[in-house]
């Protein structure tokens, strides 16, 4: 007796080699590579971020100069994936790049703000006035009352509260 069906299989199999299952079916659009992928527009969103935040934090020197500078170096690479095809924000890379620059040029012009305003409230002055008295505590305990009478003469503040 042979054990194979009537259509050459195995008995019991409607379809030889495959068992009780027909063949799966042919691929759609077997000779095309896969779809294309979309549009990757992180890096004009990322510097834009940067760009503002670095706006944000411009009075304080770094924050605008560090944040505009990485602002800007991203917004161009974004602008090179634009250009090449890659992404479709190129409007959010340029205001990346823009607001980074701005943030950068507001970072310069606080440097010599800070630095008159640490000058005219006599902090090098104070500085000074520590390292002369080095680890002898008593003289700087006078550095730091000469300080307190300045800022308190100068600015009419009252740093120590009065009993």
């Amino acid at each position: 007796m042979s054990s194979y069906g009537p259509y050459g299989g195995q008995y019991g199999e409607q379809y030889p080699g495959q068992g009780p299952y027909p063949p799966p079916p042919p691929q759609p659009y077997a000779g095309y590579g896969p779809p294309p992928i979309g549009p990757r527009n992180g890096l004009g969103i990322t510097a834009l971020i940067l760009a503002v935040v670095g706006l944000l934090f411009s009075w304080t020197i770094a924050g605008g100069i560090i944040l505009g500078l990485v602002a800007l170096i991203i917004g161009f690479a974004a602008r090179g994936r634009v250009k090449r095809g890659e992404a479709t924000n190129g409007g959010l890379a340029l205001s990346g790049i823009v607001l980074g620059a701005l943030a950068i040029v507001l970072g310069l012009v606080f440097i010599p703000v800070w630095i008159g305003f640490f000058s005219q409230l006599g902090v090098g002055d104070y500085v000074d006035c520590m390292q002369k008295a080095g680890n002898d505590r008593a003289a700087q305990l006078q550095c730091e009352s000469n300080m307190r009478d300045k800022i308190e003469t100068d600015y009419g503040v009252t740093i120590t509260p009065t009993p």
